[in-house]
This record gives C-alpha cells, structure tokens and sequence, in this order.
C-alpha cells in the first residue's frame, strides 16, 4: 500500500466521525501498512526499532510496534520525507537555547481533518459558528506552537467573525480580557491553555470580582501546568473557573494534545452532557498505557504510561510513548500527570538507540 493510498484510507475514515465504530481489522490492517512504510523510510525510527529487535516481518500486530518516545523527537529528525518537502514545523515548547522536540508536516490534509473533526465534536457540537474567545496567540504570532495552529484553524472553521485572539506575540492584557469577557452578551467558546485561566481569574481575585458569562459558553483549556510555578488540579481549576467566570463544569472541557501527534483527545463533556475526566479515543487512534522501559501493558486498571498510535502521523512515526501517567477506563482514558525523569529516561535511551547503526 502506497502512502497516497493509506492517507485516502484514513481520511475516510476521519469523514465518518468520531462515532464511527473503532474497527479493529480495518485499524490493524492500515496500522501494520503504516508501520511498514515509517520503517522503510525512516532512518531514526527504523533505528529505534531495531534497539527493540523489531521490523515489519516480526510485527504481526500492532501493539507490537515500538513506540518512539517524545524525546526522540528532539533528537532526531523523525520526519519520512526530504526535508525539502516539509510545509509546516511545529516544535515542543521551551526556550530559543533549550533543545525542542519537532513534527514536521510534508501535508495538512489528515493534520486539519482530525483537528476539525474532533474540535467540532467536543467543543461545538450544537452550533455551526461561535464566537470564539482565545486566551492564547493566534498561529501568525506563534507560527511553530501546534496549540496555536489548532485555535487559528477552529477559529477559521467555526468561529464568528467577532472571534478574537486576546494574546499576542507581546502577552496579554488581563484587564483587558475581563473587560472583553464582561462585555459578552452571546455564548462563547472560551478556549486557552490551563495557566492563561489561572492568571485570568488570580486577576478576578485581586479585584474582588466574577463574571457570570452568557448562558451557552463553553470553556476549552488545555496544556497543564509544566515548568509553571503553580499547579492546580484539573478539579481544582475547573472549581475555579465554575466560581470565578460563571460558566457551570458542565460545560468546561479538558483538552489532551501533544506536539508530536496530529490528534487531540477530548473529553465528551458538551457531547453527553455528563462531567467526566474521560479522554474519548478517536476510532482512528489507539492507547495504550504502558511499563515505560518494556513497553508491555501494565495489569488492567493499573497506572502506567501513555503510549498513543496515531494513524494520522504519517509522516513520521504512527506509535508515540509520552512521559505522561495514566490509565485505561471504559470509554477512553484518564491523565494523572507527568512521570518524574521520565523526559530525561526517554532522550537517554532514544538519543542510544537513534545514534545506533541504520
């Protein structure tokens, strides 16, 4: 199978939905055609899976393929295409002198149909257009952040034109943005990262006040809390944000995404009308949580590390091990937070293996 003909597959299959049933055949067959082509053409990957003495003749499932750690990412050039080729970089976050993770992008075509398929799904599903509130930079003033590029392309896609972004590549007003948020008399989509929220409604605090947003907002945030000074749990912020800006945890979703994946996950607050800390699976993706130096699965209903097939990650590797600790649930899957070292255990070990004969 050809890569033109597997990405016709899988957008196909992104076209029926995030409802359409999670056909194990049909994913085991593109999932092993996939691995095959990353292997065959993929140096660093190629690599990393011979350190685990795998290749596409002893891989007869696809929980069999290794997953490539998100720190491999940073060490090597993951992409399956000349660099020549490459249409878009997103890079992980961090400093200009901080070494960072890179997905390369050859295409936007399955990268825009799983963000818009899963963004309409879980963040609006009962409006065709909203306006959108974004507590983050738009991707003009962020052109390398994927969060950036996923709020630009729902705002594209599903916002109003009174849509706006309230950060730039300067910062933000956080006065300013209450003075916005207080003057809304429509629903919202207010979206943003986790501690753009925190810094919204400390701001509230220090002024004595809340908001009560329009009946029908919904509330986006996404991203944690890493390298920040502060912390909240999810239950905690979501608390908050209930307080301070009116908008009921009904309607307040967490969003699960990582630089090196081309899908998100969500939780189907808004599609069910349930709260629940339940990331959904797209039928496209799989997860597993793992043991992160075996990569076997840990007991059921045990904690472990997440490790993510995408089939949408074409143009690199499909199976992606995070640093992150979860578990698997009817229905999808929770987040715990980060595995401590684990960042520093997965370059280690993939910086051996990618640096290791092709």
């Amino acid at each position: 199978m050809t890569r033109a003909e597997l990405e016709r597959e899988v957008l196909a299959w992104i076209a029926e939905g995030v409802d359409a049933p999670a056909d194990e055949a049909r994913f085991e067959r593109l999932a092993l055609a996939l691995f095959r082509l990353q292997v065959e053409r993929g140096a660093a990957y190629r690599r990393w899976c011979a350190a685990f003495g795998r290749d596409p003749a002893s891989v007869r499932h696809w929980r069999d393929i290794p997953a490539l750690p998100t720190g491999a990412f940073k060490e090597a050039r993951v992409a399956i295409f000349p660099p020549a080729d490459t249409v878009l970089t997103f890079r992980t976050s961090g400093s200009t002198t901080e070494l960072r993770g890179a997905l390369e992008l050859d295409s936007l075509a399955l990268y825009d149909a799983s963000l818009e398929t899963t963004f309409r799904a879980f963040i609006c599903p009962d409006a065709a257009r909203l306006r959108f509130v974004v507590l983050a930079p738009s991707a003009a003033d962020a052109p390398d952040s994927s969060l950036s590029y996923m709020f630009s392309r729902a705002v594209e896609r599903m916002g109003s034109p009174e849509s706006r972004f309230l950060v730039d590549a300067k910062g933000w007003d956080p006065d300013a943005a209450l003075a916005e948020l207080a003057a809304a008399r429509e629903p919202l989509a207010l979206c943003g990262t986790a501690f753009a929220f925190v810094h919204l409604i400390d701001r509230l605090a220090e002024r004595g006040e809340s908001l009560r947003l329009p009946a029908g907002t919904r509330v986006m945030e996404t991203g944690g809390f890493k390298g920040r000074s502060r912390e909240l749990t999810r239950e905690e912020l979501h608390g908050a944000i209930e307080r301070a800006l009116g908008v009921p945890r009904a309607r307040i979703v967490n969003q699960y995404g990582m630089c090196e994946l081309a899908s998100q996950f969500y939780e189907p607050t808004l599609r069910t009308g349930t709260y629940t800390d339940v990331k959904r699976v797209p039928p496209w993706v799989r997860t597993r949580v793992v043991d992160p130096a075996t990569q076997k699965d840990v007991a059921p209903g045990a904690e472990g590390v997440l490790a993510h097939f995408d089939l949408a990650n074409t143009g690199s590797a499909l199976a992606v091990l995070t640093s992150d600790l979860g578990e698997l649930v009817p229905g999808g899957f929770r987040v715990f937070g980060r595995l401590r070292g684990a960042e520093a255990r997965g370059c280690s070990l993939a910086a051996d293996a990618l640096l290791g004969a092709p």
